[in-house]
């Protein structure tokens, strides 16, 4: 496995292509764009203005051999995190009764993510057995590919059993709109007109998590930017996101990315160390 982290600080065209042995995992962490395109071989072209999602970032697989191709006229900076796996590795987890990876393209998926954000943390802040915890991570990686690869090629098709749009569209407003206050799964229930047993399982269903985790995860990706202006202080920004002590923001922020408030600063201000 190989990982490498790629950033534009300012706006303008950049283009990536890619067609090569090895699969290709896309981590589309940060971006607004003015025009731009995705294209990857076996589907059709996508072309969303707001690459970063309210959830998790979006992701794209291309399977090995595919043809891949993006251009992007930045408004501003963006952020790309690119996971390249060998296919043998893979086929040795694969189950062989499995098809080969199918192609995907802009889809969310928050277990993959948890991944993805360790991987990337170790990139900015490498620990003294870095290697052996990248090729741990490389191995549930690739786990959670075969996981994925069971299901729907198509990272925009609901799944049977989850929220409509509406529904998802109404939940996920409140959520932003009350990100740093608690919110009970009876409010929520209420607003897609569900009980709280139907909701939550089908809340799971459309996002891959429960609406709990949803919300600390919105938490923890507001806490990052907080971060990354570097004008407040942990303490500051785990009460102004609605966590009652800074322990409990420091262990619900270290679940999510793999690392300490304080040491994601520092990785910030001072660099990879």
């Amino acid at each position: 496995m190989t990982v490498e982290l790629v950033a534009w600080t300012s706006g303008g065209r950049v283009e990536f292509r890619y067609r090569g042995g090895s699969h290709l995992l896309v981590a589309h962490e940060q971006g607004v764009r003015r025009d731009g395109e995705i294209f990857v071989d076996g589907m059709p072209p996508s072309s969303p203005r707001d690459l970063t999602p309210k959830l998790t970032p979006k992701l794209t697989l291309v399977p090995a051999g595919h043809d891949y191709f993006e251009w992007h006229e930045l408004h501003g900076p963006a952020r790309l995190l690119y996971v390249y796996l060998d296919p043998a590795e893979l086929r040795s987890t694969l189950n062989p009764a499995s098809n080969l990876l199918k192609p995907r393209r802009l889809f969310e998926d928050a277990t993959l993510w948890s991944t993805i954000t360790k991987l990337r943390g170790l990139l900015q802040s490498p620990l003294p057995d870095s290697l052996r915890y990248f090729e741990a991570l490389g191995a549930v990686l690739m786990h959670e590919l075969v996981r994925l690869n069971s299901g729907p090629s198509r990272g925009d098709i609901p799944a049977r059993g989850g929220l409509a749009t509406w529904q998802q569209r109404l939940v996920v407003s409140y959520i932003e709109e009350h990100v740093s206050e608690p919110i009970s799964l009876a409010t929520l229930a209420h607003l897609a007109r569900l009980s709280p047993y139907h909701f939550s399982r089908a809340f799971k269903q459309s996002f891959g998590v429960p609406p709990h985790r949803y919300h600390t995860n919105r938490r923890i990706e507001l806490a990052k930017t907080l971060l990354e202006k570097r004008a407040f202080s942990v303490t500051d920004i785990g009460t102004r996101l609605g966590f009652s002590e800074t322990s409990s923001f420091t262990a619900a922020f270290r679940k999510t990315t793999g690392l300490t408030p304080s040491r994601y600063h520092r990785s910030i201000t001072h660099g990879p160390t």
